[in-house]
Parts: C-alpha cells; sequence; structure tokens
C-alpha cells in the first residue's frame, strides 16, 4: 500500500511497484488514478490522518506499506500500531535532518554564518538534529527516531531525499529558469560564483529506492539522491538546452548582492552534497538516471502548468518558500548600476 499515492514521490512508487509485481493499493485523500498506472493497481480514498481509515486501509494485512507523507511522531506510531499486520515500510525522510559538527541545519540557515558546513559526500552517519515539532527538520528526525526504535516489530527503510523533481512538484525548483526563459531573460545573475550544489534526487530515483527497499526489509536509514550533484550554473545551462535558449551568466563572488537578484532555489553557500554508497551496499541500488536526462518532462511539465497563468496561482507553495523569484526590477537595476 502506498499512503500519498497521487503525490509527486507517490505516483513514481506506485507505478514501478506494479510493473515489478507487487499488487499495490493507492491510498490518497481523494482518490484518485494516475493514467500511467497499470490497470490492476486499486484505489482507495482516505485521509491518513483518520487512525481508523489508514487501519481499514491495511484491512487483515499487507507485505509493505510506502509513505511518502509521514511527518512527526504521531504518524510514526500510526504505523508502529499497525504491527503484526504491515510486514515492512519504506518510509520519506529528508536530508534536511542533517547538522554539521557546530550545531548548523536547515533551521539555522538564516541566521548569520547559520548555514552548516557539511563533509562532502554527507554520510548517514552524520549527525542530525534534535527530534521535535518545531520545525519540519524536527518532525521529521522525531519520525525517523520512532521508526527505528520499533524496528523489530515494523521493519523500516527511511529514505532521506533531498531536493525532489520531476512533474507534479508543487515547489519545482527549476520554475525559477524556465520562466525566466520563457519571459525572455538573456542575463542571469547567480550568487557565490554559481557554484551553489543542492544535491537533486528524481522521482525516477527515489522510485527505484522504494522498489529494491520494499523487497529486502530492514531497519536503517539511507541517503536518496541522484547520481550526479550539478552547480547551480549547470543546471541553468541544462534548463536551457532543453529549452533552446541561449542566456549569460554575469558570477557573483559570494551572497546576493541585493534582495531579489541572485538568490536561486538552490543557491547556498556551502555544498549539499550526498553519498549514495549505502544504499548501493544495502540494496543493490544502481542509478537509473541523470538530472539533465529527466529535465524534458519536468521542464515540459511546468511550462504546461504556467499556461495562461499567473505563476503565483500554478504554484502558491513556491510563493510561501520562497517569496517573489521573479524581482526583474530589482535585477535590471542592479545590472545597470555594475555595467556604468
Amino acid at each position: 500500500m502506498v499512503v500519498g499515492a497521487t503525490g509527486q514521490i507517490g505516483r513514481a512508487a506506485v507505478g514501478v511497484l506494479a510493473r515489478d509485481g507487487w499488487e499495490v493499493t493507492a491510498l490518497s485523500r481523494r482518490g484518485g488514478r494516475d493514467e500511467s498506472w497499470p490497470d490492476g493497481v486499486r484505489v482507495v480514498r482516505a485521509d491518513r490522518e483518520d487512525d481508523a481509515a489508514l487501519a481499514a486501509a491495511v484491512g487483515d494485512g499487507c507485505d509493505v506499506v510506502v509513505d511518502v507523507v509521514a511527518f512527526g511522531p504521531r504518524h510514526a506510531r500510526q504505523l508502529t500500531s499497525l504491527a503484526g499486520r504491515i510486514g515492512s515500510a519504506v518510509v520519506i525522510s529528508s536530508v534536511s535532518v542533517y547538522e554539521d559538527g557546530q550545531g548548523r541545519n536547515f533551521d539555522t540557515q538564516h541566521e548569520p554564518g547559520g548555514f552548516p558546513e557539511y563533509p562532502v559526500p554527507l554520510t548517514e552517519g552524520q549527525r542530525t538534529v534534535r527530534p521535535g515539532d518545531t520545525s519540519y527538520s524536527t518532525r521529521k528526525a522525531a519520525l525517523e527516531r520512532e521508526l527505528l526504535a520499533a524496528g523489530d516489530r515494523v521493519p523500516t527503510t527511511l529514505l532521506r531525499a533531498g531536493a525532489v523533481h520531476g512533474p507534479h512538484c508543487r515547489t519545482p525548483r527549476e520554475l525559477y529558469f524556465v520562466k525566466r526563459n520563457l519571459d525572455g531573460r538573456r542575463r542571469r545573475v547567480l550568487a557565490f560564483g554559481g557554484r551553489s550544489r543542492f544535491h537533486p534526487v528524481s522521482v525516477h530515483t527515489v522510485a527505484e529506492l522504494i522498489r529494491l527497499a520494499a523487497a529486502r526489509p530492514g531497519s536503517r536509514v539511507l541517503n536518496a539522491v541522484d547520481p550526479d550533484a550539478p552547480t547551480v550554473a549547470e543546471i541553468a545551462r541544462a534548463i536551457d538546452a532543453v529549452m533552446g535558449r541561449d542566456v549569460e551568466d554575469v558570477l557573483v563572488d559570494g551572497p546576493p548582492p541585493a534582495p531579489g537578484v541572485g538568490d536561486t532555489p538552490w543557491t547556498v553557500p556551502a555544498p549539499v552534497v550526498c553519498g549514495m554508497a549505502a544504499a548501493e551496499r544495502e540494496l543493490g541500488y544502481r542509478p537509473v538516471t541523470r538530472y539533465a536526462e529527466t529535465l524534458p518532462e519536468t521542464v515540459a511539465w511546468i511550462e504546461e502548468r504556467l499556461a495562461g497563468r499567473d505563476w503565483r496561482e500554478a504554484y502558491p507553495k513556491m510563493v510561501q518558500a520562497y517569496g517573489d523569484l521573479f524581482d526583474y526590477a530589482a535585477e535590471d537595476a542592479w545590472l545597470a548600476a555594475r555595467d556604468v
């Protein structure tokens, strides 16, 4: 059973599992069905916040529960309460649970000097934030702790996902460059010399890891990222290539030079690059795709969503997360002053 089946990761996971021979139940709040799923997929409408509805969907039992929308200890306890009826679980976590040796993490990144400086590559042995209920990161850490503690009753593979990309994403970082290209912007400012690296992960990579973990139950945490971690400048040029655009990069050493200038959804002062050796060792994982290979479908999805709509209407969660990503007036003013 896949919980959160019609979300970005859930859609891909249902399809991969069904094609791999599993009998799949796709659970979501609206009970939708993706047109790419095989006919044998069973669709169930239920809210995972409703304990009774989730238990009813599990019924007499299932071999694996894949939970892509679990947050915090309550959801962990919801799953462990079904011990004896669930063979194992695969649950999506996040690389945001990591913190560096100075106690810096994603929750401190907006403080002066607060962005974490992780080792490269970042491995699963890196320390994590203290579990709690104060942020996305602390709730994910609490989720992990609860499920790992119950590993003898419900063996759970926790996948710490990087920056997820692909169709159906509600916060696609690629939007930043796609919309600029559609708007005919000929230059773009990139802070930190365009060298920022925030490790992406395709929905296809996550789905492959889910497929492998479903067949190899265990209590473990694994990174979930693509085989490559391109720089923000490389991402921009790859999107240009898909869209047939030629854009000049204006590279700035150091942080964004002005509000709304040079700051992209990938812009970070220090690299966030994860290793996949543990997934290779424990699951036999081998890469199924690379970042640039998935861009055509991602770009096409974003262009379709934007057609005839204001970007804020098409992607309201992007506004919540990043504010105004397209302050062209501020950028033009900075470029004009620079060119004098």
